[in-house]
């Protein structure tokens, strides 16, 4: 069975300065998505919709900083040994 390439990675942090909330591909400085809730971006998927076709690995930190969930798009390239 052949390996699957790397999914590209992202983090979902608060914007304190603006407020709200941002998606953004590590190594990158500048936000792909902004949403004003955090309720917002994990609902109806449209944090899969951020990350786009190719997919990703998205973690999602919590209003203090610390890590609260990770999730990968789509659900069929998350790793077989990962919980959830």
């Amino acid at each position: 069975m052949a390996k699957q390439p790397n999914l590209p990675k992202f983090t979902v942090t608060k914007n304190d300065k603006r407020g709200g909330w941002e998606l953004t591909k590590d190594g990158n400085e500048r936000a792909t998505k902004h949403w004003d809730t955090k309720t917002e971006l994990t609902k109806g998927g449209a944090l899969a919709d951020a990350v786009g076709k190719g997919g990703g690995s998205v973690k999602i930190q919590k209003g203090d900083g610390k890590y609260q969930e990770e999730r990968t798009y789509p659900r069929s390239r998350d790793p077989k040994g990962s919980p959830g």
